[in-house]
């Protein structure tokens, strides 16, 4: 599948996407809460965690339109090879690296707790680095079975 040849087989892609990695995302965002500054209060915790999902969802599709412009193929996750996994790998360590340290350094969005393992020299969270490292590649394996098992 290259080009745009079946617009809605594309959207059906994306869109399982985004609401795969938005509920494994925000599976992650709840449990590591505690490791957040300000996020002691649970009332809180759950519309946050869902806002912060949302957002990984979008970073799960950069992930994907990385893939898509270095293998020219729209579909390069559903069967992925040693180079697919490092694309996966490569993007969300940068991405994960990138908004963590904007968000803490730069942008002061968020704030870590003193139980939040740091990465050194870079004085960005560890979890949610692994966060971006873990759960993309589960969930383009996840959405490719999904699309295979519909087919």
């Amino acid at each position: 599948m290259t080009g745009f040849g079946n617009q809605s087989v594309y959207i059906k892609q994306v869109l399982l996407l985004f609401i795969i990695a938005v509920a494994l995302n925000y599976l992650w965002e709840v449990a590591q809460a505690p490791l957040y500054a300000g996020l002691e209060d649970w009332n809180s915790v759950w519309r946050h965690c869902f806002v912060a999902a949302l957002g990984d969802g979008i970073l799960v599709w950069l992930i994907f339109v990385v893939g898509w412009l270095t293998f020219r193929r729209f579909d390069w996750y559903v069967q992925p090879n040693g180079q697919a996994l490092a694309v996966m790998l490569a993007a969300g360590l940068s991405i994960g690296i990138g908004i963590e340290w904007m968000a803490v350094n730069m942008l002061g969005r968020w704030a870590y707790t003193v139980d939040m393992p740091l990465l050194p020299g870079l004085d960005v969270g560890l979890v949610p680095v692994v966060q971006m490292l873990l759960l993309p590649p589960l969930i383009f394996r996840i959405a490719a079975w999904w699309l295979a098992k519909s087919v």
